[in-house]
């Protein structure tokens, strides 16, 4: 039996707009969040600055999918990072996702060390960036072009950065209402998207798919 033979009830969830959190990582309850407004990037007109282009030009970093999901969902829910919101029932959730085909990550590694990454979940065309954490400069940054351009090659229509932050808004995200986001979701709902090829992709590749397609 695939991967994907049983889709993970959570994705419901998704499917309408609407996504889980906690309020800490050490509380324990669990809510659905539909906010007014939706951070999202555009895969079709994503602007990397020119100082992340250059990093990622110089493949400073190698950069894996799916090698490390845990290490990266550790990372990610570490109780001593400000604003953390990953709690033991959100943990075991995006296990089972993991293990089901739906959520995925994005790893930067230097000499053997993972230092960056982000993951999220899939959803036909939609892909739902949950977070993201770096301990070398642009680690997760070079992630997410990573990202961008594999969901590009693999027909996505949606990257979803859930609430928009200055951060993400540097990196090119953009506010657009929950009217907007809906129709964005049953487009990328409509379509049937690929996590970008199994190859790794080289710096001087991730930059030509972005600038092709925006």
């Amino acid at each position: 039996m695939s991967r994907r033979s049983r889709p993970h009830p959570a994705l419901d969830f998704y499917a309408r707009g609407v996504f889980p959190m906690a309020q800490s990582p050490t509380d324990p309850s669990v809510f659905l969040v539909e906010p007014e407004s939706r951070g999202v990037f555009p895969l079709r007109g994503l602007a990397l600055p020119r100082r992340l282009q250059r990093t990622v030009r110089q493949d400073r970093f190698e950069v894996r999918v799916n090698s490390a999901f845990q290490a990266v969902l550790d990372a990610c829910a570490d109780p001593e990072r400000p604003g953390g919101w990953i709690n033991p029932a959100l943990m075991r959730m995006y296990q089972e996702m993991h293990a089901t085909g739906s959520a995925h990550s994005v790893e930067t590694w230097r000499q053997g060390r993972l230092v960056g990454g982000l993951f999220g979940v899939s959803l036909k065309g939609a892909f739902f960036g949950e977070s993201m954490f770096s301990v070398e400069t642009n680690a997760s940054k070079v992630a997410l072009a990573h990202l961008a351009a594999r969901l590009i090659l693999g027909g996505f229509r949606l990257l979803d950065a859930q609430f928009i932050t200055d951060h993400l808004a540097s990196l090119g995200a953009e506010e657009i209402p929950r009217s907007a986001y809906l129709e964005r979701l049953a487009g990328a709902l409509a379509v049937e998207g690929v996590l970008g090829p199994p190859a790794a992709l080289s710096g001087a590749e991730v930059l030509q798919v972005i600038s092709q397609a925006s």
